[in-house]
This record gives structure tokens, C-alpha cells and sequence, in this order.
């Protein structure tokens, strides 16, 4: 420990916290069009921790994210608390759980109303950098097709309903940390859940007692 008592380690993680949210990227990329601009001043949001054993990976925020700067700060974040039944303070204590979406900024919305993918340049610039600070999780939550395509890599299935399906994969004894797919919390996705109720009847319980464990 240095002379104030920090250690090292968190010093590091208090600079990387402090670069991500000094993070223009994407604003100052090259534009291939107007519409591969972000709408808004980006304003990365991302809960990174030196204790936290579960990992929420998320895609990006949306609107109401950006404007308060609180992750999953939306009936989203309400949905993904009643999966994990955790209240509202424990899931945003950050020496208990970590929020790093695959991309920190609000990256707009498509023509249909629903969000824009996660910017392109935001995960190859910091995702390793961000899961080497925190060797210390155990269990990821992946939300989502981004995040199921960088945690699992080759490992994911064709499709997302194909990945969660087969969610035993990617949480058993032989891997580390283990990975829970999830599908995105969002009202866009009722009509997945009500043809799929095999997700809250079988996935749902294992994923509360894997969360109740690591909270203890």
C-alpha cells in the first residue's frame, strides 16, 4: 500500500473509472454518415469494482440512462431486478455488483423507435482493459447479443434464443467465470418471453440462487 493506505490495484481502477468517463471515441471517430453520429454528448456510464462477484454486461444505455447517469435506470433495469430479486440498493452497490455495458454511451435510435447497436469502437477499446481490473468476478450476466458474442465467443449458439437455451453450457463447474445468457430486459421482448416460458421456469431460478450466493 502507498502512503495514503490505497493499494495499487485500486488506485489503477480508479484511473481507468476516470478514463472511460473522459472517453470521447466515438465522438471524435470519422463519421460515415449523418446518422453514425451519437445524438447527444456522450456521457459513458459504467460501475466497475475492485469486490463485486457478478458482472451485469449489458449492450448500452438508452435515453433515460444517458440523462441520469444511473445503469438500467429504466422498467429494462425494473424487469432485470425482479430476474435477479434484488432491490434497487443492492443492485446499485457497486462493491457488490458491476454494470459495464458493451458500449457506455447512448448510441441514438434506429428508424423503428428502438435503440441503436452499441458503438462499434467502444468494446475493442476497453472491454479487456476493464475485465483484467476485475479478476475477481465470478459470474457474468450477459444481456443480450453483444455481450454474448464477446463473453462467448465461438462458443455462442446462431441465434440468441439458441444461446439462452443452452445456458447449462456456459455456466458449468469447468468454466470461469461462469456466464449466464440473458435475453434483453425490454418490453420489446414480452412476446420472446411468452414463447419461451421454459426461460423464467428453469433459467430464472438458477439465476436467483447463483445471485443470493454471491450477494452473501
Amino acid at each position: 500500500m502507498d502512503g495514503d493506505g490505497r493499494g495499487r490495484g485500486q488506485d489503477a481502477l480508479d484511473g481507468l473509472r476516470e478514463a472511460i468517463a473522459a472517453c470521447r471515441i466515438c465522438r471524435d471517430a470519422p463519421a460515415r454518415g449523418p446518422a453514425d453520429r451519437l445524438p447527444h454528448e456522450p456521457r459513458p456510464v459504467a460501475v466497475i469494482s475492485s469486490t463485486a462477484r457478478i458482472l451485469i454486461a449489458g449492450q448500452a444505455p438508452g435515453l433515460k440512462v444517458h440523462e441520469t447517469g444511473l445503469p438500467f435506470n429504466d422498467a429494462s433495469g425494473d424487469r432485470l431486478r425482479r430476474w435477479l430479486n434484488i432491490d434497487r440498493t443492492t443492485f446499485y452497490d457497486r462493491d457488490r455488483v458491476a454494470i459495464v455495458p458493451m458500449g457506455f454511451c447512448f448510441p441514438g435510435y434506429d428508424a423503428k423507435g428502438g435503440d441503436l447497436p452499441p458503438r462499434r469502437e467502444c468494446a475493442p477499446q476497453w472491454r479487456a482493459r476493464v475485465m483484467a481490473a476485475m479478476p475477481q468476478i465470478e459470474l457474468v450476466l450477459a444481456v443480450g447479443q453483444y455481450a454474448q458474442a464477446w463473453h462467448l465467443g465461438s462458443r455462442r449458439m446462431k441465434s440468441l434464443t439458441e444461446t439462452v437455451l443452452n445456458w447449462r453450457t456456459y455456466a458449468g463447474a469447468n468454466t470461469y467465470p461462469a456466464v449466464l445468457p440473458l435475453p434483453h430486459p425490454s418490453w420489446r421482448n414480452t412476446g420472446w418471453l411468452k414463447k419461451n416460458p421454459w426461460f423464467e421456469e428453469e433459467l430464472i431460478p438458477e439465476l436467483q440462487r447463483r445471485v443470493e450466493i454471491l450477494l452473501r
